[in-house]
């Protein structure tokens, strides 16, 4: 099966690893103590800043990538957290599916370059997410 054949919410199941696994990593380059580590982590990981991060970048996906981010977004569920709208929801497994697309195609560094313009590399403050002391 090629990563195009493989729907959108196992896409985004991988792809919540993926950003998880990246977030991680970034913060513990940045330094800092665990309990802070965690705390920036959750609410980077959130449906609303993931929300947010998927839209800073929409205008530099290809038009593959932008399919995939649909297929993400077009997933029907009856649930949603209870901190985030259901459009931030959506927007969030449309993130998530990107990534994970990316993961399977084994696309490497377009996912590093993604993540940091998507999580670090905005106008609205959001290096200060890395601000761990």
């Amino acid at each position: 099966m090629t990563p195009g054949e493989i729907n959108g919410a196992l896409l985004a199941y991988l792809g919540d690893a993926v950003i998880e696994r990246l977030v991680r990593k970034k913060l513990v380059q940045s330094g800092g103590k665990l309990g802070q580590l965690n705390k920036t982590a959750d609410s980077l990981v959130r449906a609303g800043y993931q929300s947010r991060a998927g839209e800073k970048i929409l205008h530099l996906l290809t038009e593959e990538e932008t399919c995939a981010y649909r297929r993400g977004k077009n997933i029907h569920t009856n649930s949603v957290p209870k901190n985030a709208t259901q459009n931030e929801y959506k927007k969030a497994t449309a993130l998530e599916a990107l990534f994970g697309y990316l993961e399977l195609k084994g696309e490497t560094e377009r996912i590093e370059f993604l993540f940091n313009k998507a999580f670090f590399d905005g106008a609205e403050g959001e290096n200060d997410s890395l601000d761990t002391d």
